[in-house]
């Protein structure tokens, strides 16, 4: 992570069913800081997203979040941390945060975390960026509700 500025980090809008995915959540997030890297991430306030991101701004460094419009209501809980980018769809937001990163990594979620990570992976053996990715080991990685 040393040569990057800017990580996008997919991760679920709640903390998962234990502990170990909130203290990953929370241990990546002081890793960022450590290595004043800046985080971009899916824009919700609660669950993993909430945690990772709050512990990356309160840190320091610059936080952007990148939401469709109809889920704002849904994963943004009180005030948004730091800049909010709120774009039309699920498509836009990938776009977005993959043009504005220099690197991905994936912790804990769901299946839209799961998701969000295939394109990405997909995009590089494509083509369409040679940025890295990286899955954040937790145990029992993959959960649903």
């Amino acid at each position: 992570m040393g040569k990057f500025k800017k990580v996008c980090v997919f991760c679920g809008s709640n903390s998962g069913y234990r502990k170990i995915f909130s203290d990953a959540a929370f241990d990546l997030g002081k890793e960022l800081v450590q290595r004043k890297v800046d985080l971009i991430y899916g824009g919700g306030s609660i669950g993993l997203m909430g945690l990772v991101s709050q512990t990356v701004y309160d840190g320091g460094c610059n936080v952007l979040g990148v939401i469709p419009k109809a889920l704002v209501s849904v994963e943004i809980s009180g005030e948004a941390v730091g800049e909010v980018t709120i774009v039309s769809d699920m498509h836009e937001r990938k776009a977005e945060m993959a043009r504005r990163a220099d690197a991905f990594i994936a912790l804990p979620g769901g299946y839209g975390t799961m998701e969000e990570l295939l394109e990405i992976i997909s995009w590089s053996q494509l083509g369409i960026h040679d940025k890295p990715v990286r899955m954040f080991h937790v145990p029992t990685l993959w959960h649903h509700s």
